[in-house]
């Protein structure tokens, strides 16, 4: 789990083979067509003005009164399923037990008036909880919990189907939010949460069918997990885990600690369109060890600067940048809507860099160095595969790494000014590279196979974008920084139709 790499001895070797037959260097006026850029959207400013929720109870409904404590979760356990509750407004509290909460039975609707708030006064733990199908909030805020580290507050126990809309799940501890299968989450307000605004993760198995629209995910991570549990891999506005197809559309993810969007480990058939990613401390989005995903149309604006500077001031030559793709790729065997990671029609303004694909060579199934433990790929389920002498042959060679491949970076622009990030040093790359297999003894990876496989031989590309700015980019290593001509000249001949200038004038 997490972003680890290995550092070690990085070689300085010389590639010999051609991706794909392109011609082009720096500076040189072509007659190239230029990307649609994605299109200017206004932010899903769901905090400031959250919609209100009715002023009556609806019809049939049951009415909770704040001011009998318990009064919720107590009215949920005596009426039958499929019952919808109206919180009147004021605040709502539960018994002064720190497993108090509300079970919800299959069906229920739980809808807040104007100004409802179920407040936890930071001795309740849980919310809502349990394994009922199908449960609808809306309109209520909930806050003041203290889940535990990696546990949630609504929905703590994953249960499917679930819809939370108009609802506000701000400054409680550990996750706001857990996620089901068939989950909707929508113009809602995710907002200063300890750990995460939403962990979509179930424990035991796949979560598929996640919808998460229109909703402003903003300034969790409030207690720094990554500081408390430095390498966990636990932090940011979202995390997804194991997700099979998901829906991200419309939200505006800002002012994290850590990333915006991480998914991690074994996460499929992803559209991530039409977000406004601005702000995060971290990476706007870590798609790793995961596959097939759909990346379009966001805007992605001064994103990393803070993790990003970190890195750089204590010389690390890694390009960590504002995406981060780590050991994920298309794969045509994990059934998806699509076949490849395809990244287009994106605007990145102003981060610290821009796209990295990225490979460890000593990351596989049954490695030492595979931080999502006891996880193989989709492709070999069972781990104990992954052993010599089996793994050094096809089709375990490939089947038990999860591999940066077949990944299309095509038709976005980049716009870099370093004055306005504030750097002078590496936060100006793209990137395509792996590192020096070293690790374990026993691993087939060792050397530079893997690198020269994800810089030639895996179908990564990028083509007809956009670059405005001083940007490099670097290939197979981090000792290999080059500028757009050499970039584009053999053996890396990448960016094909792209136009690259030092300013919006030039």
């Amino acid at each position: 789990m997490g972003i680890k790499w290995r550092h070690g001895a990085w070689p300085a070797v010389t590639l010999a083979l051609a991706l794909l037959a392109v011609t082009g260097c720096e500076d040189t006026p072509v007659a190239r067509p230029e990307p649609t850029p994605a299109p200017t959207r206004s932010v899903a400013r769901v905090c400031a003005g959250p919609e209100p929720g009715p002023a009556k109870a609806p019809p049939g409904a049951v009415t909770v009164d704040p001011e009998v404590a318990g009064d919720l979760a107590e009215k949920t356990k005596k009426s039958p399923p499929n019952t919808t509750f109206w919180l009147r407004p004021g605040r709502h509290r539960l018994d002064a037990d720190r497993y108090a909460q509300v079970v919800p039975k299959e069906g229920n609707t739980y809808v807040g008036a104007p100004g409802a708030v179920l407040d936890g006064r930071r001795t309740n733990q849980y919310a809502f909880g349990g394994t009922a199908d199908g449960v609808t909030i809306r309109h209520l805020t909930v806050q003041g919990f203290v889940a535990p580290h990696n546990e949630g507050v609504v929905n703590h126990d994953s249960a499917d189907g679930w819809v939370i809309e108009h609802a506000t799940i701000q400054n409680n501890s550990g996750a706001g939010l857990m996620a089901g299968a068939r989950q909707q989450v929508r113009a809602s307000c995710l907002r200063g949460n300890g750990q995460y605004g939403m962990n979509a993760y179930k424990g035991g198995g796949r979560l598929t069918g996640l919808v998460v629209e229109g909703n402003e995910i903003v300034g969790n991570n409030t207690d720094d997990w990554e500081r408390r549990e430095p390498g966990c891999g636990c932090t940011g506005g979202v995390k997804f885990w194991a997700v099979d197809g998901a829906d991200v559309r419309g939200n505006w993810v800002h002012d994290n600690r850590g990333a915006g969007l991480w998914a991690d480990t074994n996460n499929n058939d992803f559209r991530i369109e039409g977000n406004v990613l601005d702000d995060n401390d971290g990476a706007a989005l870590i798609y790793e060890t995961s596959y097939n995903a759909v990346i379009r149309e966001n805007t992605i604006r001064r994103n990393n600067w803070v993790e990003g500077r970190r890195y750089a001031d204590r010389g690390d030559t890694f390009p960590f940048a504002t995406v981060y793709l780590s050991e994920s790729g298309g794969e045509p065997r994990v059934e998806a809507r699509t076949d490849k990671i395809e990244i287009y029609r994106n605007v990145l303004e102003d981060n610290w860099s821009g796209i990295t694909l990225w490979e460890n060579a000593d990351r596989f199934c049954n490695s030492p160095a595979n931080t999502s433990s006891n996880y193989c790929t989709l492709l070999v389920p069972e781990t104990d595969r992954c052993a010599q002498p089996e793994i050094a042959t096809a089709p375990l060679y490939d089947d038990c790494r999860w591999k940066t491949q077949r990944v299309e970076i095509h038709h976005n622009r980049f716009a870099l000014d370093k004055s306005v990030v504030g750097c002078t040093v590496r936060c100006d790359r793209m990137a395509v590279l792996a590192n020096y297999g070293t690790y374990p003894d026993w691993s087939p990876y060792q050397g530079e196979r893997v690198a020269e496989a994800i810089t030639r031989e895996q179908r990564n590309r990028w083509h007809h974008n956009v670059y405005v700015g001083p940007w490099k980019f670097v290939a197979h290593d981090p000792s290999r920084v080059l500028d757009s001509g050499q970039w584009q000249a053999a053996p890396y001949q990448q960016d094909a139709g792209s136009t690259f200038r030092a300013t919006d004038g030039g």
